[in-house]
């Protein structure tokens, strides 16, 4: 009731429709109602919803579009699904800061549409439309990490909501920051489980004023990742170095028409200010292409061209489920140190073979990131491909990696968070505990139920 009359009744909802389609996000986890969706309209009102969760020990899990891939958004134990829909607003361009200050809810790909007018653009780029709240919640990062980083590298500062009701700002529009701890970073990449993000101020970039599209095709998977460590050790600076295998080539020439050879693939897209400098290189990297054996190798500057590779690209995981309609998916991700890509990339191809079992690679390559796409038609389908997971995630471990490069932990990750961050983690639940003592904001996620994986 106190929820109704702060809100008002039209904001939030309780239908069997409503709470279904806030059940569940794009990843193979089960889905779980909450009890309740509310849509709030400003900060304030996401505020007075904790104060008042928080009294009554309510969990809150926050939710933008449910692009997430590990359970992140899902509302584990019921409570409040905060609903980010209509907090969707871009606050302020800061045109000469090269900044905008927005409403968490706004879609990535949206943002960019409005920012074109001034030619700018906010670089992260995940993919999926994902609003702005979740992909700072989740520290997302996408194709242009290798050269604009992630997430947590493109904002300044953010105003975020604490589990008593507390609004805060955190961060600064300077660029400069050197004063007092640093509670930006520490609230990004946090999943909602410190506080929620309703406001942000995101650095942006000029559009550039040349790019260029590439595509290498490689006899082997080993081959393209080769030519991988190459492209980034040669003093390139790509915005994109993708990989996808042979199989995702075959989806995209099938369903999208863009003339790929039924090779592992690399996607590359180049920026510069200058004509020349883009052509110079080009060249270079396609001299590590051949030097590496390469059977294909295009380039293209024309911008309807580019789209519609990049369009493609970003489509794979779309047409890879439409060639399987009776299948569901395990997507997984781990990232290494680019020395260590080529032993990782290998050791998946090993488990493959000797496992015999379908699984598609592509991934943010030049960042050392990969994710392993497992097709699944049944329980013992999916228990090998929980095992193959289970297998690479220690593995990328045991090189130097993460657990997750960029679908954050939620809950399929979190069994692996004693193993990657050792006693670092009893801080991360000392600050969870200061922050939300009674433990409301996206319970049951980063935080291992039972620590089973310690080495």
């Amino acid at each position: 009731m106190r929820l109704a009359a702060g809100l008002g009744r039209a904001n939030l909802s309780t239908a069997q429709a409503d709470l279904d389609l806030h059940a569940r996000d794009q990843s193979h986890h089960h889905p779980r109602r909450g009890d309740v969706v509310v849509w709030p309209e400003s900060a304030q009102a996401v505020a007075d919803i904790l104060r008042i969760a928080n009294e009554h020990r309510i969990p809150v899990t926050a939710w933008g579009v449910g692009t997430s891939l590990e359970g992140n958004s899902i509302p584990l134990y019921g409570g409040i699904l905060l609903s980010f829909e209509r907090m969707n607003r871009i606050i302020e361009v800061h045109a000469d800061d090269f900044q905008v200050t927005v409403q968490p809810g706004i879609g990535h790909k949206d943002l960019n549409a409005e920012l074109a007018r001034y030619g700018l653009f906010f670089p992260p780029d995940p993919g999926a439309n994902a609003t702005v709240g979740g992909m700072l919640a989740n520290n997302a990062s996408g194709i242009r990490t290798v050269k604009y980083g992630a997430s947590k590298d493109n904002v300044l500062r953010m105003q975020v909501a604490l589990a008593d009701g507390r609004l805060i700002t955190v961060g600064s529009r300077s660029v400069k920051q050197s004063s007092g701890y640093d509670l930006l970073h520490l609230f990004v990449g946090s999943e909602g489980t410190l506080g929620i993000i309703t406001e942000a101020t995101l650095k942006l970039v000029p559009v550039p004023t040349y790019m260029s599209a590439v595509l290498a095709a490689f006899p082997t998977v080993e081959a393209a990742v080769e030519a991988v460590v190459a492209v980034r050790g040669s003093g390139l600076d790509p915005a994109a170095l993708e990989l996808i295998d042979a199989a995702h080539a075959v989806m995209l020439n099938q369903a999208e028409g863009v003339n790929l050879e039924p090779y592992p693939t690399l996607f590359m897209e180049f920026h510069a200010p200058h004509e020349a400098t883009l052509s110079y290189g080009l060249e270079m990297v396609q001299e590590i292409c051949d030097e590496l054996g390469a059977v294909s190798f295009r380039a293209t500057t024309d911008t309807a061209e580019r789209k519609k590779l990049w369009h493609a690209r970003h489509n794979s995981y779309e047409i890879m489920v439409r060639s399987h309609p009776n299948k569901q998916f395990f997507i997984m991700d781990v990232a290494v140190p680019i020395s260590a890509y080529p032993e990782l990339i290998a050791y998946i191809e090993q488990i493959k073979a000797e496992r015999n079992i379908t699984a598609y690679m592509v991934g943010h390559a030049g960042d050392g990131n990969i994710h392993v796409e497992f097709p699944y038609a049944d329980e013992a389908e999916f228990e090998r491909a929980q095992q193959a997971d289970h297998d690479i995630v220690m593995r990328a471990l045991e090189l130097g990696g993460t657990a997750t490069g960029e679908h954050g932990v939620g809950i399929g990750k979190a069994r692996y968070m004693r193993r990657e961050h050792g006693e670092a983690l009893e801080v991360m639940r000392s600050i969870k505990q200061l922050l939300d003592p009674n433990n409301i904001l996206n319970p049951g996620k980063i935080f291992p139920a039972v620590e089973a994986v310690t080495g």
